[in-house]
């Protein structure tokens, strides 16, 4: 049976959003199986181009067969110099999906799951970073419990922590079993899954720099696109989604937006959905991992 590397999650609409001209080019900064990429290639003519980033070098294995398309090797934080490097002035639309590959959960050796033991290593490109366990062993119990509780939203990020420190003073922990050990007694058997997913999710998030490369990237997805152009994210949960959803409204991370003398606001997009897009129960059914998918998208104005 051959693996299914990944599902995109709300393909109809984010083309629909993207509003994909012919001979337009665009970047998909998150390739992985390429299956967002390959819909947006079959919308394109013989003069539209499409880039594509992954930081993960397992992903260049699904690399499209195209003249069109080229894959970018790298995080998508640099997206600017990459596309500068490769002449690009400006860009018709961007696309980002925030999340974890199923051949990134379903792989034991990469460690993004509870669900199987194997290395806690979380790393999307092991080229770089230190793995899970490095955090585990070496960050403190104040540093291990705002992880927990910023990007876990962890309730009992603090008991965790304490019982990470407490039990590595015995033995490093390195596996997945190992830290399911230590952090199991303190899940809530009716949320167990939920709660076991959101210390894995804060683990990952940390290892990978994740709100930081998001910070990065959407700061610069203002500067590459042209015009008309759109900016459509899919996020996965409520950190990552309150991001985009400030730097739509407003063209800053902080969600500030500016008036001019008349008191007309100066954001730089036109948001084009006032609420996320979320997936139908169809395609819940037939991808339960789309479940908290949200989809938000932004159309950049001329210049005021």
């Amino acid at each position: 049976m051959e693996e299914i590397y990944h599902i995109p999650a709300l393909l109809e609409p984010t083309l629909k959003g993207l509003n994909i001209q012919a001979d337009g080019t665009y970047v998909d900064v998150t390739f992985g199986g390429g299956g967002h990429s390959r819909a947006i290639i079959n919308e394109l003519g013989p003069e539209g181009r499409l880039y594509s980033f992954d930081q993960d070098i397992d992903a260049q294995k699904n690399a499209i067969d195209d003249s069109r398309f080229t894959f970018v090797y790298s995080n998508f934080r640099f997206i600017k110099n990459f596309m500068r490097y490769y002449g690009v002035d400006g860009v018709d639309g961007i696309l980002a999906d925030l999340g974890v590959s199923f051949h990134h959960f379903d792989d034991p050796e990469r460690g993004f799951s509870f669900r199987w033991d194997g290395p806690l290593d979380m790393r999307m490109n092991r080229r770089a970073s230190r793995p899970a366990s490095w955090y585990i062993e070496n960050y403190t119990e104040q540093e291990l419990s705002k992880i927990f509780s910023l990007y876990g939203e962890l309730k009992n990020a603090r008991k965790i922590a304490s019982a990470i420190v407490k039990a590595r003073q015995t033995e490093p922990i390195t596996t997945v079993e190992q830290l399911l050990a230590v952090v199991n007694p303190l899940i809530d058997r009716r949320k167990e899954k939920k709660e076991l997913a959101q210390v894995f999710q804060a683990l990952r998030i940390e290892v990978n720099g994740e709100i930081d490369a998001l910070s990065d990237f959407l700061r610069q997805s203002l500067e590459i696109l042209k015009p008309g152009g759109r900016l459509a994210v899919i996020t996965y949960h409520s950190l990552e989604d309150r991001l985009v959803k400030n730097f739509m409204r407003s063209g800053n991370l902080e969600g500030e937006v500016k008036q001019d003398f008349f008191g007309r606001n100066l954001s730089p997009f036109k948001l084009l959905t006032n609420k996320p897009i979320v997936p139908t129960d169809e395609e819940v059914e037939r991808n339960p991992r789309s479940r908290s998918a949200k989809l938000r998208i932004a159309e950049k104005l001329p210049p005021q």
